[in-house]
């Protein structure tokens, strides 16, 4: 008899997860911690399909036998050695065929298996949940600011500090600006997007505030999910400055690199339309890679526009990130007052 479990949060950290799936399936998304052992490859699963489709299920059936048994032993192998004594956990795409074979084919060689009821659909809809509606498991508070100013770096600081900290672009693979992709590459689908931030959520503490950075509904080409972005607008929100001089250097510290030098000719090409009369002149000084009269002007005449620039409401305090380390001791500070409930917060010695 197959043993069948429905998905849980819990099994991600007690279980070998086990993806039986094409590599296709499994790179467009798949559990977080699942390693990949497919039973049919890409190519194979259209053709059983197609057979499928064309003849029905038992020659679909007799078909996927005579490709998949002479890998039996080898597949057995393989999940028994990344298991290490663990319980297995085994998916495909609804609970199907696919689990339920290798599921019996563990069994038959003694090893415990679980077969993953509804598949990876069923992980799916609870991460769809989870975000519809969205309720954090602990408050957020909200960094915004125009950019330039460091908002990402700090961000990333105060993670290596222990601070509960959801880094939006870096799990989105994207800066979330004209030249956000420069030196990344955007290629996870939505869905992984959405199980990574899912993950990240999940294995955050409920008593320390969550920390992350104001973004608009999309990061490049991902949307945040469900109403994660009517929360956000909704939660403490914290403004944060920085002088011209240290946008500007930072920018310059960002992008300034030689190699992205063609990317940073195309992304201006994009927003040429949105810099006016001021599009030939700043374009001239990337010409001559003259960043720190590009990036103010791009400051001045397309970030500083385009961003906040109708923002309606009113933050619960204001700090400066002219400093990092100043600038950690003014969030813990504001913590500590704002969440008195939370114990101690994160930060550095003497922040109080």
């Amino acid at each position: 008899m197959i043993k069948t479990v429905p998905f849980s949060p819990a099994l991600v950290d007690s279980h070998l997860i086990v993806d039986v799936r094409t590599p296709l399936e499994y790179e467009e998304d798949h559990i977080p911690g699942a390693i990949n052992v497919p039973l049919l490859t890409n190519e194979e699963r259209v053709e059983i399909g197609t057979l499928y489709k064309q003849t029905g299920p038992h020659e679909a059936r007799r078909r996927g036998l005579e490709l998949t048994a002479p890998r039996f032993p080898q597949l057995v192998e393989t999940i028994a050695a990344a298991a290490a004594g663990r319980p297995i956990l085994v998916y495909c795409w609804r609970g199907g065929l696919r689990s339920k074979t290798v599921v019996s084919i563990l069994d038959l060689t003694g090893h415990y298996a679980l077969q993953l009821e509804g598949g990876y659909k069923s992980f799916r809809n609870a991460v769809v949940s989870f975000f519809s509606p969205f309720s954090p498991p602990a408050p957020l508070v909200v960094l915004h600011g125009m950019t330039g100013i460091g908002k990402t770096t700090f961000i990333l600081g105060l993670a290596e500090q222990g601070f509960s900290v959801i880094d939006l672009e870096g799990l989105a693979c994207h800066r979330g600006s004209a030249f956000g992709e420069l030196g990344l590459k955007q290629q996870l689908s939505q869905k992984r997007f959405e199980t990574l931030l899912w993950n990240a959520f999940r294995l955050l503490p409920a008593t320390s505030p969550i920390i992350l950075e104001g973004e608009s509904r999309r990061i490049g080409k991902m949307s945040l999910p469900g109403n994660l972005y009517e929360t956000m607008a909704n939660s403490v929100k914290i403004w944060c400055e920085a002088s011209l001089a240290t946008r500007v250097a930072r920018l310059i510290e960002e992008y300034g690199r030689p190699e992205y030098r063609a990317g940073m000719v195309e992304a201006l090409g994009r927003i040429r339309k949105k810099l006016g009369d001021k599009g030939g002149e700043i374009g001239g000084y990337l010409e001559r890679w003259e960043l720190e009269p590009f990036m103010e002007g791009l400051i001045h005449h397309y970030y500083d526009k385009l961003y906040y620039k109708t923002r309606e409401w009113a933050p619960e305090t204001t700090i400066t990130l002219e400093d990092f380390a100043d600038a950690t001791r003014q969030l813990t500070q504001f913590l500590a007052r704002y969440f008195p409930a939370a114990g101690s917060v994160p930060g550095p010695p003497h922040a109080a």
